[in-house]
């Protein structure tokens, strides 16, 4: 299996946890506003196979507490569970970032016990769900399946999205908070432009409309909060 990217350490991929970032290439969205968009269509070539990431975490032991597994989507490699099991069986703790769009491979996982900790983005409200992903369309009945799989799940969770001035509104999240309603963990996170972004004219959203958007969610996910806003 191709590993695309690795951060050998980090303190913030993984909450509460020392972590090590292990990047796929590939995905099935086409997000405009994608940062790592050099190893979703595969322009950024792999910089290790799977058995050179395993040399490295075995020479970790005891400095790192786990491994995200992030991409590009992981969902889309049917290699994924014994990628993550070989982690496990070194001893850490694995988190898997994803894009909901593969609710059965997180079925499995969890069925597994293979996951520890699980991020979800949400892209946008159900109608605005093939805008933002850059698909035509998305069956959005998938999304809703991974929510549910995650907030039923009894590991540790967080929902996010990746807030954008032309892509988001007030009524988006009054919609995504009905989608999330009670989910422990959700973030709004501001879009910040990447020499790597495809859409070269996105923006930011201002804080004030990042600080509206919370608080509309906030009446159905009470423990939203912002990230990464300036």
């Amino acid at each position: 299996m191709k590993i695309h990217g690795l951060q050998k350490m980090t303190l913030l991929d993984y909450p509460s946890k020392v972590a090590a970032t292990v990047f796929l290439g590939g995905c099935d969205f086409r997000c405009s506003y994608c940062h790592n968009f050099e190893i979703v269509d595969g322009s950024m070539a792999p910089i290790m196979d799977d058995k050179e990431l395993f040399s490295f975490l075995q020479k970790r032991k005891g400095l790192l507490d786990g491994v995200v597994v992030t991409g590009g989507e992981p969902c889309i490699y049917t290699e994924l569970p014994s990628l993550i099991s070989e982690i496990k069986g070194m001893g850490y703790l694995v988190k898997l970032d994803t894009n909901g769009n593969h609710p059965h491979v997180v079925k499995s996982l969890l069925s597994e016990n293979l996951i520890d900790y699980i991020a979800m983005d949400i892209k946008n409200s159900p109608a605005k769900y093939p805008l933002t992903s850059g698909l035509p369309t998305v069956d959005v009945n998938t999304i809703k399946e991974s929510i549910d799989l995650i907030m039923n799940s009894g590991i540790d969770y967080e929902f996010r999205t990746t807030v954008i001035h032309e892509h988001h509104n007030v009524s988006d999240f009054e919609e995504i908070g009905k989608w999330i309603e009670g989910a422990k963990a959700y973030y709004l996170q501001q879009f910040t432009d990447r020499d790597t972004v495809p859409d070269k004219t996105l923006t930011s959203p201002s804080k004030e409309d990042m600080q509206l958007f919370l608080k509309t969610v906030q009446k159905y996910v009470p423990a939203a909060a912002l990230r990464g806003v300036e």
